[in-house]
């Protein structure tokens, strides 16, 4: 599978040495746009203006974790395919059941390298295009009418919105 080396990717992380690692080793795969962000605040906002095609968090943050910022972003339209790998100090299974839940794209369990977040990288991606496929395969196998009816459905609701998004159209 070919990713998209020059998409942004967004580094999320209230430890500046952390996004610093996490950028380093992106670089050493080849990817060209990493922004950061500190808290789960300013990633809010900065997906609120700029679309990321990835973003890495961290799991403890405050006030905003990164399972929050995960909740958040997949209760937004836009954003809610966006592959989201969440970074943690510890693999404790109620966290990993908790994030898989609420739909993250990949864990990984510090301390990592660069050969790791390759595989994690794949991996999130792999798992988009099938899902995304098995929709398209599902959506294809509707009725007529059942598509029809679909089509009258607005594509999101607003105000679910669990902070002020600009990506409401699912694209």
């Amino acid at each position: 599978m070919t990713i998209d080396r020059f998409m942004p990717v967004l580094v999320v992380d209230d430890h500046g040495t952390m996004i610093k690692i996490v950028r380093s080793q992106l670089r050493q795969l080849g990817f060209a746009d990493v922004d950061e962000a500190n808290s789960g605040a300013e990633a809010l906002t900065k997906l609120c203006a700029r679309r990321y095609g990835l973003i890495f968090s961290d799991w403890h943050m405050e006030p905003i974790s990164g399972l929050d910022l995960l909740i958040a972003i997949r209760g937004d339209a836009g954003l809610k395919k966006t592959p989201f790998i969440m970074v943690t100090g510890e693999s404790r299974p109620e966290n990993v059941i908790a994030a898989k839940k609420a739909g993250v794209s990949g864990y990984i369990v510090k301390p990592f390298n660069a050969q790791m977040l390759k595989v994690k990288i794949e991996a999130a991606f792999a798992t988009r295009a099938k899902a995304l496929g098995e929709r398209q395969a599902m959506s294809m196998s509707q009725s007529p009418r059942s598509s029809a009816a679909s089509d009258t459905t607005p594509a999101s609701d607003t105000s679910q919105l669990k902070f002020p998004g600009r990506f409401t159209s699912d694209s």
